[in-house]
């Protein structure tokens, strides 16, 4: 997530938060976990989509066959033309589209899922050999263009392949792919090179704002797949002496932010999921695939999405030192999604699109089927302005509450609120899944109008025990104002 344009927090935000919190121009981070990897087999995909903490992200189901045939990115002006035929998808667009969509992350009906991007930084001495291009394709442009017209994670990496090719890029980031069998994580390396790696499928990977990919093989078209001349490229450059094994990382990487920045990030999710590696927050290398020392659940992946150095010196809320690194967890998340898909369920109800408005710390991953024709109204509202009717301003106001008082209200308040919520739409989903498969058999022309009706149900549950909270939060706020005057007068 690049920092799109410079934004000015209101006062409210301004008063509750107590200072103004600043925006870093690389954010985002991205967990991966492979079938094998997980509890019960499914392929998932998430990422914190940080940029500020007033601007509504909204959600939204794109109908097949609606996109226009020509597209015009209003970011950069980037310019595409579309195949006729478009698959429907889920997305995150922005509430205000003027500077383009950034539509970020979805599933289409094909039971593909995308998130992009993570983004990352190249090395200025390969930008002088590549350089960007301005009208090139950008976060802004790239699900829209990518996801609709997709039936595989491998076709996406290859579709997407071809259009930096062709047209270049305007900035480098990592992009993820994944359907029931494989997780695809793209990088684009620079202007026109691109590199693209198959998660192992029992393994995990965390990643932030840094080009990722180290081992590459150039020979291996099963496991790797890269632009047409990437190794002309590097021939060309003098940028290796071996065709196996090479490290994209070392050749493109600037790593000047690493050591604070990004990988303190892995650290910390490696630290959860596979304890029985011992590691230092201060060391300057970590496996990018690695295996968990249990399956991997919804639950565990979303908790990693919240951390912030919890229980160490370095917990940016309740740490002696939590200046010291970037967590995954930040105060200017807008969303934070997993993108599910299941096998161990029919294809039409294979697709979770679990979405976390505001900041996952404090916010809920409320699952949307993806084969749902329509987002509850509450979705797709907001702006960069508080209200009491949207669904984001729902939830980010809730971690406003909880921020002056933490230990107090997220133990005591927002996590017994939480879990609530979570127990309900666990007991809900396996319910649904259950009357679904019914009516795929005996009636499927009902299933799409079940499917909204429940996943409705579920935005509503979620949303009314959040407002109920947030209310009970401003009277606990309220009752620890401090008094400066004789009680007894």
């Amino acid at each position: 997530m690049k920092n799109r344009r410079l934004l000015q927090f209101s006062l409210f935000l301004g008063v509750l938060y107590g200072v103004f919190l600043s925006v870093s121009i690389d954010a985002c981070t991205t967990v991966l976990v492979g079938k094998n990897a997980s509890v019960d087999g499914s392929t998932m995909i998430a990422r914190n989509e940080d940029l500020n903490t007033a601007w509504s992200k909204h959600f939204v189901v794109r109908k097949e066959n609606t996109n226009p045939s020509h597209f015009v990115s209003k970011g950069n002006g980037f310019t595409l033309d579309l195949p006729k035929e478009q698959l429907k998808y889920t997305a995150t667009p922005e509430w205000d589209t003027s500077e383009g969509l950034f539509e970020e992350d979805g599933i289409n009906s094909k039971n593909v899922a995308m998130s992009a991007t993570e983004s990352a930084t190249t090395k200025e001495e390969i930008l002088k050999k590549d350089p960007y291009t301005a009208h090139g394709i950008a976060e802004d442009s790239m699900l829209t263009v990518t996801l609709p017209y997709i039936d595989s994670a491998r076709a996406g990496v290859e579709r997407l392949g071809k259009i930096v090719a062709k047209q270049g890029a305007a900035e480098t980031n990592g992009v993820i792919f994944s359907d029931k069998n494989e997780i695809w994580y793209m990088e684009i390396l620079s202007g026109h090179q691109w590199a693209a790696v198959k998660v192992p499928d029992d393994c995990y990977a965390v990643i932030p704002n840094m080009l990722s990919i180290d081992s590459f093989d150039l020979k291996d078209k099963d496991s790797y797949l890269c632009s047409a001349d990437l190794e002309s490229f590097l021939e060309k450059n003098q940028l290796i002496n071996t065709k196996r094994d090479i490290s994209l990382r070392d050749i493109f990487a600037d790593k000047s932010k690493d050591e604070k920045y990004n990988l303190p990030r892995i650290w910390d999710a490696q630290r959860k999921l596979t304890p029985s590696k011992k590691q230092k927050i201060t060391d300057r290398s970590f496996e990018m695939f690695i295996k968990p020392d249990k399956p991997i659940s919804i639950a565990e992946t979303a908790y990693i999405m919240t951390l912030h150095f919890n229980g160490t010196e370095y917990d940016t809320i309740e740490g002696t030192k939590p200046d010291k690194y970037r967590p995954i967890s930040v105060p200017n998340t807008m969303e934070s999604h997993i993108l599910q898909i299941r096998n161990n369920v029919p294809e039409e109800i294979s697709g979770i699109h679990w979405l976390a408005l505001g900041i996952p710390d404090t916010s809920n991953y409320i699952p949307f089927y993806s084969n749902i024709s329509e987002t509850p109204e509450a979705y797709q509202k907001g702006t960069d302005m508080p209200d009491d009717i949207s669904a984001y301003w729902t939830y980010r106001l809730t971690n406003i509450l909880t921020k002056p008082y933490y230990s107090d209200f997220k133990k005591n308040i927002t996590l017994p609120t939480r879990q609530k919520v979570r127990d309900h739409l666990s007991k809900e989903l396996a319910s649904t899944d259950q009357q679904a498969r019914e009516l795929i058999v005996n009636h499927p022309e009902k299933l799409t109008d079940y499917l909204n009706q429940k996943t409705q149900s579920f935005a509503d549950y979620a949303i009314d025990a959040y407002q109920k909270m947030n209310q009970e939060l401003i009277v606990k706020m309220s009752e620890k104002t401090a008094t400066h005057h004789d009680k007894d007068l």
